[in-house]
């Protein structure tokens, strides 16, 4: 049976007929398992529409009650991770352990917003002038909206919705249309924990529905993350219309090695850093910069790794990387093997030879499937389209360099700068790179330096559009205005008598 994932709008399922859709691919087999129902703008207004009547009423829900919710949504999640973590696999591709942890980065945001009564705490002068005092406040901004990628169809979302309904919000969350069934799972989760009705909701779709979010005069903040073209358009295009736009771009991640490291860690590093989840990760290395003479060491270590690497469905336990998301996308990156030939560089391993499970679990065949095996390049240059292009799969591009100061001017050159890692075990090399890297999230001897929750993800240059990252301290302001309130009293008030313990509520 084919699956209908339609939009979740004021608490339920659409019950509307859409115009246009879409069809969900199992990646593993190349499938249909299911058709989406792509938003008009119609249907994006009466989303909107839900959500600005439900900020009404959560606005001024304390957050006491705000936490609650919050509490019992983590517990949901906690309880029913594994479940989540399948849904994951069936529409993406990636392996089951991957998907978990993709789930136990986003529970950790969650997490950090259930310290939200903290985290809104303003400030106070008593006695700023005579008989006057001066206090701030952090207010909640109005129905938001949240546009995210397939590559982490659960937690990229979780980095911005349980912030932003901790402090008073209301959601509208366009996920991709290539696996959208996680972000419905979701608002029905956020149902039995509690929430009202309206406070979040999901439209699914494409570019039509995306515009009509950026256009849209009840929304007020816009959130992304995907590709710098897009990523700019989305922060122009919000940002035109009077929102407040977090729009978080592309990368090219280099992972700088220095003679003194211990290349076996290295090694490791980058094949878990270059082919997790299929290369299909904005964090992912996929620059390997060699400080020569370690290069051709290093190299031999990662080829013999990845032959070992066990490619097959997600939801096989032995499998250890899975395929890519669409055809139309495994094209797109088997392309660039023919194009990084002819541009000099050398195919050391090639992803199209590389062994794929035969069959899933269940004996379905995988011969459909959107499958690219892990490939590496040596002596690649910049120039070269597999150096410059944000290829977003299972290829990773080794360069040579004579120095420490050749890597980071190769690094400080790259247009991008979301991460970075460097590899070694000199400690001063180590303390002037963080220094001198122009790279937003950076790793020493960590691969992929995703921030906790409680600080911020985003990067730097063509890595992101506005001035605010996500999550942690940057996503609570995000979401909340500060205002100033300056009074005065010319007679205290009085209160009744009340000898019971005060609470909350």
């Amino acid at each position: 049976m084919v699956a209908h994932i339609t939009h979740w709008i004021d608490g339920q399922p659409w019950s509307g007929a859409a115009e246009r859709g879409g069809d969900i691919h199992d990646p593993a087999t190349g499938r249909i398992t299911g058709r989406v129902d792509f938003a008009s703008a119609d249907d994006v207004d009466q989303a909107v529409a839900a959500a600005a009547g439900a900020f009404r009423d959560w606005r001024r829900t304390s957050v006491a009650k705000r936490v609650q919710v919050l509490f019992a949504f983590r517990e949901l999640l906690n309880a029913r991770r594994d479940e989540l973590a399948a849904i994951i696999v069936a529409e993406h591709g990636k392996v089951h352990s991957d998907a978990l942890a993709e789930v136990a980065r986003g529970i950790e945001v969650v997490e950090y917003a259930c310290s939200i009564p903290q985290l809104l705490k303003g400030g106070f002068t008593e006695q700023a002038s005579t008989g006057v005092d001066v206090h701030s406040v952090r207010q909640p901004l109005g129905p938001v909206a949240i546009i995210s990628p397939f590559n982490f169809p659960v937690m990229v979302p979780m980095w911005f919705f349980p912030l932003a309904i901790a402090a008073g919000n209301t959601v509208v969350l366009k996920p991709s249309e290539k696996d959208p069934s996680a972000a419905n799972w979701l608002a029905a989760l956020w149902k039995q924990a509690g929430l009202p009705d309206g406070v979040f909701n999901v439209v699914h779709g494409d570019k039509p529905a995306v515009d009509r979010l950026l256009e849209h005069p009840g929304i007020k903040s816009v959130s992304f993350v995907g590709s710098t073209p897009i990523a700019q358009y989305v922060y122009e295009t919000g940002a035109r219309h009077g929102k407040r736009v977090q729009a978080l771009g592309g990368a090219k991640n280099h992972m700088l090695v220095l003679p003194d490291a211990d290349l076996d860690l290295a090694a490791d590093a980058a094949v878990n850093a270059g082919f997790g989840a299929a290369g299909e990760r904005c964090m992912a290395v996929s620059v390997l910069v060699a400080v020569d003479p370690v290069g051709d060491e290093l190299v031999a270590k990662i080829k013999d790794r990845m032959a070992g690497l066990k490619v097959g469905p997600g939801c096989a336990p032995a499998s250890e990387m899975g395929p890519l998301v669409t055809g139309v996308h495994r094209d797109r990156v088997a392309s660039y093997l023919e194009a990084g030939v002819a541009d000099g560089a050398e195919l050391a391993v090639d992803g199209r030879e590389h062994r794929i499970a035969d069959e899933t679990p269940d004996a379905r065949s995988t011969a459909g499937g959107f499958w690219l095996g892990p490939t590496l390049f040596d002596h690649v240059k910049p120039g070269m389209s597999v150096y410059d292009d944000e290829i977003f799969g299972p290829v990773l591009s080794v360069v040579r360099v004579g120095s420490y100061d050749e890597g980071l001017e190769l690094i400080n050159a790259n247009p991008y700068g979301n991460g970075t890692a460097l590899f070694t075990n000199d400690g001063g090399a180590a303390r002037r790179f963080q220094h001198e890297v122009e790279v937003g999230m950076v790793g020493i001897n960590v691969p992929i330096p995703v921030p906790v929750a409680y600080y911020s993800f985003g990067g730097w240059k063509a890595s992101l559009f506005g001035d605010s990252h996500a999550y942690g301290e940057d996503g609570v302001k995000f979401f909340t205005r500060s205002k100033a309130v300056t009074q005065r009293w010319l007679d205290p008030s009085h209160g009744g008598i009340n000898l019971g313990f005060p609470t909350s509520d």
